[in-house]
């Protein structure tokens, strides 16, 4: 049976942030506050509304470092200055996770709007054939 990787995409903007996982069954997408959905509430009401645009950036990156044993490979996606900010907090062990980024704003877009933007890098879901 081939091993399901642990994609994880940080979304972002100046002022929101989710983290969005494909569901090992059929890659919908489910979003979180937080990179592990077990450590917190689903939805965004977990994170800080900061007026500062690199607080939500810098917050990212620690729930990411944070959070790094939970996933293999990790897709940034923001504006540019977000993406930055993001990297620069990033860890050495959550920076070399990351397999790609996304200069976008898609933090208010919904999960089945999200999908056409971040489908390349989901693998498709492995199914046993029936005999």
């Amino acid at each position: 049976m081939p091993v399901q990787v642990k994609l994880l995409f940080a979304v972002a903007d100046a002022e929101h942030a989710r983290f969005v996982r494909p569901a090992e069954a059929d890659n919908t997408l489910h979003s979180f506050s937080r990179p592990n959905p077990d450590e917190g509430h689903a939805g965004s009401a977990d994170h800080p509304h900061a007026q500062d645009k690199e607080k939500i950036a810098a917050w990212v990156a620690e729930q990411l470092n944070h959070a790094a044993a939970t996933y293999d490979e990790l897709v940034l996606v923001a504006p540019a200055h977000t993406l930055s900010v993001i990297r620069e907090h990033l860890n050495k062990q959550a920076a070399t996770k990351v397999i790609g980024t996304l200069d976008k704003d898609l933090a208010k877009t919904s999960d089945h709007e999200l999908w056409p933007h971040i489908k390349h890098w989901v693998r498709p879901v492995h199914r046993e054939e029936l005999l």
